[in-house]
Formats: structure tokens, sequence, C-alpha cells
């Protein structure tokens, strides 16, 4: 089959309306699942799943000097106000250190704090059986490969809710 007949059937099946709305259907389960081990991960600090998201967030993104209030929030596509709210609970908690930027008295950076480190990986080997279980459909390629075209995606429906707001 040549490469415009190759294109052409792909734009056919992409016109397909019953694919895209068993697609979006997937996706909804799929966030579903992904909020319900939120839940159960957070349960085991005694805190919310979006508290356990700015966790999240903040462990995978500070390299030492904690991450800037905006950066978590852009990462959770959450207002500013929502990530400072929430990190001053955690902080009461004493789950996470916010700090003045040295740069920037403006800025507040979050941070684990050891105990959070420790727990986190306490709960290390059950987040790694699950990971496998979950993925050991994939190999490292293929799964690099369907979250590229996700994030492709995400950015296309970003696009997209931009221009819903721009016309109304």
């Amino acid at each position: 089959m040549s490469a415009t007949r190759k294109e052409g059937a792909r734009m056919r099946s992409i016109g397909n309306l019953d694919i895209i709305k068993r697609f979006t259907w997937e996706i909804s389960s799929i966030n579903m699942y992904l909020e319900e081990l939120r839940q159960f991960w957070a349960r085991t600090l005694g805190i919310s799943g979006p508290q356990w998201l700015i966790l999240m967030a903040i462990s995978d993104l500070d390299k030492d000097d904690g991450i800037p209030v905006n950066v978590v929030s852009k990462l959770l596509h959450v207002d500013p106000s929502f990530v400072t709210t929430q990190s001053k609970l955690l902080e009461k908690k004493g789950l996470l250190r916010r700090r003045p930027s040295p740069t920037d008295a403006r800025v507040v950076r979050l941070s684990l704090t050891d105990k959070t480190q420790k727990h986190l990986a306490s709960l290390n080997e059950q987040y790694k059986t699950i990971k496998e279980f979950v993925f050991q459909e994939f190999d490292e390629h293929e799964l690099t490969e369907f979250t590229t075209k996700l994030a492709t995606l995400k950015t296309r429906l970003e696009k997209a809710c931009v221009r819903l707001t721009l016309d109304f």
C-alpha cells in the first residue's frame, strides 16, 4: 500500500467516531483507576489525592534546592494558590518544607522532608510491583512511543480548549 493510501486509510480511521468515543471512555476509565491509586497511596500518609500529587511532583522534580510553587502548579494544571494552600497544610503535617528562594523572596520553593522521603522509600517495593504489573505489555520503546503520542494528544486538547474559550 502506498504512503498516500496509508494516510487516507488512517484519516478514515480517525474520522470514525466510534473509535474516538471508545478512546475517550478508555482514557476516562484509566483516569478513574489512577485516581483510586492516588487515593490509596495518599491514605498511607493521611492526606488527600491532590496533596499526594503535589508530593509526587516535588519528589520527581526536586534536585535538592526545592521546586517553585508555580512549577508544581503548571505540572498539575492547577492554580498556584491551590498549591500554596495545600503545601501549607502539608508543611503543618511535617511532610514538606516551604522556603523562600535565595534569589527572589517572593518565590516559595517546596521540598520533601526526610520523614516523607523515608515514607516514599518504604512504599517503593509495592510501587515497583504495581508498575511492573501494569506496564508488563510494553517494552521501553513502545512505552516511550505511546507516551509521546499521549503528550501530543494532550497538547492538541489544550489548544482545542483554548480555541473553545476564545470562540465563546
